[in-house]
């Protein structure tokens, strides 16, 4: 077991399936000679060699289509986007090929491939380089979307990632990426399961990457108020573990969704329509949902922290549920 910080994690999830499998290759803008805009893919050039870690042209259709090929032919590629929102030119790809392949080839062919990238906001980062996507592509049949919020997690999934044999949108929200350092091990983490980060009997939060750490700190300013909230981290928002969700509410009755993407018709939607649907009798106070308001990701500091989901924001929605 080594202390890493997720980035760390990550590098080490694919140098250790690239070591195990010939098949797995990486691809992307700056994965190569610079080691990922990130640097998570750091070294891996210098092992593996050209033929395995492949810089491209500023082209996000092009890697996407590159990897939906490769993955076809027999290899297992992991195509790097900068950010999530250079996603989307890959949409079509991603969605309408890669997607739908095992489905409209009635099982022939398959598509082991990996799309990783970095979402969520950072300082100054504005549009192009703050969104959360992920709720588009959740919706999709044939895809799986994973979005860890702790090292282990992160090198665990990918892990897995890399070995599924079907596509897989792997989110990584930035601030995680050197804020968070845990011992990692070389366990597998499956996809489809969620974790409880944080037991409690009063009220349910569930969340997913950077929402854990934000919960986290809420969830600690009112313990010293007597209030005990249970954080269930989702880990895998497709398929996500309604298991784990109705497992956490059947024991505290009370159930706030956090994401940082726009509230409207945001992932925390869906999870908010399973718990109505099928918890209903469950529930002791109205679900509730906290979410960006709905804009697009600001440059200015002030503005960007207005519009985010923030700590405080969070404690006040968690105390206003509990007092229902």
């Amino acid at each position: 077991m080594t202390a890493v910080t997720m980035v760390e994690a990550i590098r080490d999830a694919l140098a250790e399936e690239m070591a195990r499998d010939p098949t797995v290759v990486v691809l992307g803008e700056d994965v190569g000679r610079k080691g990922g805009v990130f640097k998570a893919t750091e070294g891996l050039l210098e092992r593996f060699g050209p033929l395995r870690v492949l810089d491209t042209p500023v082209a996000e259709v092009g890697i996407a289509g590159v990897a939906i090929g490769a993955a076809m032919m027999g290899l297992r590629p992991v195509a790097e986007f900068q950010f999530a929102d250079y996603l989307h030119p890959a949409y079509d790809q991603i969605v309408n090929q890669a997607a739908t392949m095992r489905w409209r080839s009635v099982g022939t062919w398959g598509v082991p491939a990996v799309f990783r990238a970095p979402f969520g906001a950072v300082a100054g980062g504005g549009i192009y380089h703050s969104q959360s996507p992920e709720a588009a592509y959740c919706h999709v049949p044939g895809l799986k979307v994973v979005a860890p919020a702790i090292p282990s997690d992160a090198k665990g999934l990918l892990k897995s990632a890399v070995r599924d044999d079907d596509p897989v949108v792997f989110f990584e929200h930035k601030r995680n990426y050197r804020t968070v350092r845990e011992d990692v091990g070389d366990d597998l983490v499956p996809i489809g399961v969620a974790r409880i980060d944080r037991p409690g009997r009063d009220l349910t939060l569930v969340t997913y990457g950077g929402g854990v750490h934000l919960a986290r700190e809420a969830a600690a300013t009112l313990a010293g108020e007597g209030l005990d909230v249970e954080i269930v981290d989702l880990r895998t928002l497709a398929p996500f573990d309604r298991e784990a969700v109705a497992r956490s509410v059947q024991r505290t009755g009370r159930l706030l969704v956090l994401h940082e993407a726009n509230t409207t018709m945001g992932f925390g939607a869906e999870v908010a329509a399973f718990a109505a649907e099928q918890l209903f009798t469950d529930l002791d106070a109205p679900i509730r949902r906290l979410g960006a308001a709905d804009s697009h990701p600001s440059y200015n500091a002030v503005e960007q922290a207005a519009t985010l989901p923030g700590a405080d924001a969070l404690t006040r929605a968690l105390r206003s549920l509990a007092a229902f």
